[in-house]
């Protein structure tokens, strides 16, 4: 049987990877607003409020980069940050454990929204997706909210 303290290295790690992944995924957007770099035509803005791509490039690197890098961090260490706990809707649960799932929601409502603006499912919006249940599920274990409790 797993140790409960190995659920929260997963749940770190899938944190870490979502943030670095989406830091070089938002900075390459912010970069190149055209979406060349990431071989991502305009086009698929075209239902979508933006004209290119330097605001969801910018939203995907401090929603879904920067933030799940600050989770994960927290999730290891356990830090104390007055804001993050004012923003805690568990207070029976450390600031991380929330923000977690604040995380989740926020990946998937990402998904959400890219499949509902190009109008397309592609295989990485399954993968995303499924990282998002992830995310969710891992943060829900009882073995997970124990560790987290106050």
């Amino acid at each position: 049987m797993t140790k409960p303290a190995n659920k929260s290295y997963l749940l770190a790690t899938m944190h870490g990877l979502l943030g670095v992944g989406a830091i070089v995924g938002g900075l390459m957007l912010m970069i190149d607003p055209s979406g060349s770099l990431l071989n991502m035509p305009v086009s698929l803005l075209e239902n979508s409020p933006f004209s290119h791509f330097f605001i969801p490039g910018m939203i995907l690197l401090l929603v879904l980069g920067v933030v799940p890098i600050v989770v994960c961090i927290a999730l290891l260490k356990r830090s104390h940050w007055s804001l993050a706990e004012k923003l805690n809707l568990y207070s029976d649960r450390h600031w991380a454990w929330t923000f977690s799932l604040y995380t989740g929601y926020a990946l998937l409502v990402w998904i959400f929204a890219q499949v509902y603006f190009i109008q397309s499912v592609t295989p990485i919006h399954l993968l995303y997706f499924a990282w998002g249940l992830g995310i969710q599920i891992v943060t829900l274990l009882p073995e997970t909210q124990r560790r987290y409790a106050k």
